[in-house]
């Protein structure tokens, strides 16, 4: 599924009009697409306000009124600034009765304060995608009344406890107006996701065709709610040429491999995972599970010998490859063993927990073959002209950089120029600001075109961690992760996505294909844990157990 940009959406909606999908066609069909979505929710039979505003927006609410009247809800038009004379959809309202009150003549506003404090739900169709200037006059006096209502109602009615101390059920909760937005909150910029002070913060989204970008941006994401996209009739390919994809469960589905009846271990490939220190043991067994948990035939833990017992204690699955050591940390005569052993694998992993100490990053440096002032190579770098006979030469498997692997590379000059195409880079904004030499703003301001750059200048792809996580690779195309989840701001989130997706590529997975793949399982295993525990106590290991469930989900239809 694309996001669009407000210019891309308009011209795809001037392409169907040509087409023959007529304008009218298009505002019924996402006016009774909002209705529908309040029957769903169970809204549709309570009294509804609807506030409709000058432009097509208004118009799509309009056409909600009337079905959601149809379906038995008492529903009232508030209108603001609309021209009555040859409104179409204006006159169908009047014909089957629903109440219309015209906002210049509700003096004191005082008919939409007495509607906003006894409604169930209020439609918000005011504004479109078009919005450019800043709400001022009576549209803001508007927002800002209904604004209040709503937090009055939230605040002054929070349920208590019943009187049983030892009870641990609650008083039924209060009424509250539910704020359906049709396509964008008011006031919401569909480009950039900055909003307007008197923006009203909707519990659902019913955008129509494809989502937008500002969707997927904060501040605005904040305030959509649950976005759901409603289909209008606007023919798909018309939107083959938008660069950016929202991840969907079919495209995930249609990446996973195949797992036949007659498979053994080595069906399902090899992952070797290099991570942990004495300060982060944890981090590689998190990476480790995750390998197992997304269906890797075997899974082998790369790690400090001295860090052996306590893995060993913790994972039954995986197998081990101990390393030469400094106090825990991994040191440049580990590269021997890993050269003997990598052959052996698809697939690797170098980064969580491995840490910051001199030695370690001097091991990593060499290990991806990025040393400061070392030419280009693929693999293990070329013997340079009179060296010794013992440099080692490899290549390594296609490989997931996180992490402290990641902060390796960001302390070696031009390391883009050394590293080969094609491996998979994991960053949170912190580390992406290390690896580009900007500022965290300077990645948040535009994440999606932050990533494309990195991915295309790197010739690796990137998956830029975070709220609706990037997954870029380096001929341009890009996909954006659904979920937003605060569960997951937890330490160890990122070693079992790193894990997830190094487990796919072991798999036989593109890189890009893993990358997909491994972000939408990890957000979804991240969803289901939040919809058993909530959004606050949630840690890393809570993931493991709910990937499995996640790649069930994925192949069942439907999905969320």
């Amino acid at each position: 599924m694309k996001i669009v940009t407000v210019e891309e959406m308009r011209r795809i909606e001037q392409a169907a009009d040509a087409s023959g999908h007529a304008y009218a066609t298009m505002m019924e069909n996402a006016g009774r697409a909002v209705a529908e979505a309040c029957r769903r929710e169970r809204l549709d039979t309570g009294r509804v306000l609807i506030l409709i505003g000058p432009g097509n927006n208004g118009g799509d609410g309009l056409v909600a009124a009337r079905y959601l009247r149809q379906a038995g809800a008492r529903v009232t038009c508030y209108i603001w600034k609309r021209h009555a004379e040859g409104d179409e959809n204006l006159r169908l309202v009047e014909e089957q009765g629903i109440p219309v009150i015209w906002a210049e003549e509700d003096e004191g506003l005082t008919a939409l304060r007495k509607l906003a404090a006894e409604v169930e739900v209020i439609v918000d169709a005011l504004l479109g995608t078009g919005v450019s200037r800043p709400i001022e006059g009576l549209l803001k006096e508007i927002l800002a009344v209904v604004r209040d209502e709503i937090t009055r109602h939230r605040t002054e009615n929070v349920p208590e406890p019943l009187s049983t101390p030892s009870s641990l059920t609650f008083a039924p909760p209060p009424h509250r107006p539910f704020v359906v937005a049709v396509d964008v909150p008011s006031g919401l910029d569909c480009n950039s996701g900055a909003v307007d002070p008197a923006t009203l913060p909707a519990d659902l989204t019913v955008t129509f065709g494809f989502p937008k970008r500002g969707q997927f941006r904060f501040p605005g994401a904040e305030l959509v709610g649950r976005l759901m996209v409603a289909d209008i009739g606007i023919p798909p390919a018309l939107a083959d040429d938008v660069p950016l994809e929202l991840i969907t469960p079919a495209m995930v589905r249609s990446l996973l491999p195949a797992r036949p009846l007659g498979a053994h271990k080595g069906t399902f490939g090899r992952a070797l995972i290099v991570a942990g220190s004495a300060n982060y043991t944890g981090a590689a067994g998190l990476a480790g599970a995750a390998a197992t948990r997304v269906g890797t035939g075997l899974v082998t833990l790369a790690v400090a010998e001295s860090l052996h017992p306590i893995l060993a204690a913790k994972l039954s699955e995986t197998t081990f490859l101990l390393l030469p050591h400094d106090m825990g940390s991994l040191v440049p005569d580990a590269l021997k063993i890993l050269a003997e052993h990598l052959p052996n694998y698809q697939a690797l992993l170098v980064g969580p927990g491995l840490g910051r100490v001199r030695e370690t990053v001097a091991f990593i440096h060499q290990l991806l073959g990025v040393e400061p002032g070392r030419r280009e190579r693929i693999g293990f770098r070329p013997l340079i002209e009179g060296e010794e006979e013992s440099v080692l030469q490899i290549t390594l498997p296609p490989t997931v950089i996180d992490a402290d692997g990641l902060n390796a590379l960001a302390d070696a000059p031009r390391w883009w120029k050394r590293l080969p195409a094609g491996n998979v880079l994991t960053p949170h904004p912190g580390e992406m600001a290390r690896l580009l030499g900007r500022t965290v703003a300077d990645v948040e301001a535009d994440r999606v075109s932050t990533a494309q750059e990195a991915a295309a200048d790197w010739r690796q792809v990137v998956v830029l961690k975070g709220a609706y996580t990037v997954v870029a690779e380096p001929g341009g195309r890009t996909v954006l992760n659904p979920f937003a989840n605060p569960g997951l701001a937890t330490a160890g989130s990122g070693d079992v996505l790193a894990g997830a997706i190094v487990g796919f590529l072991a798999q036989g997975l593109t890189p890009f294909a893993a990358a997909v793949a491994g972000t939408y399982t990890h957000g979804l295993a991240g969803e289901l844990v939040r919809g058993d525990m909530g959004d606050a106590g949630m840690v890393a290991g809570d993931l493991l157990p709910a990937l499995p469930r996640a790649l069930r989900r994925i192949n069942q239809k439907p999905v969320f």
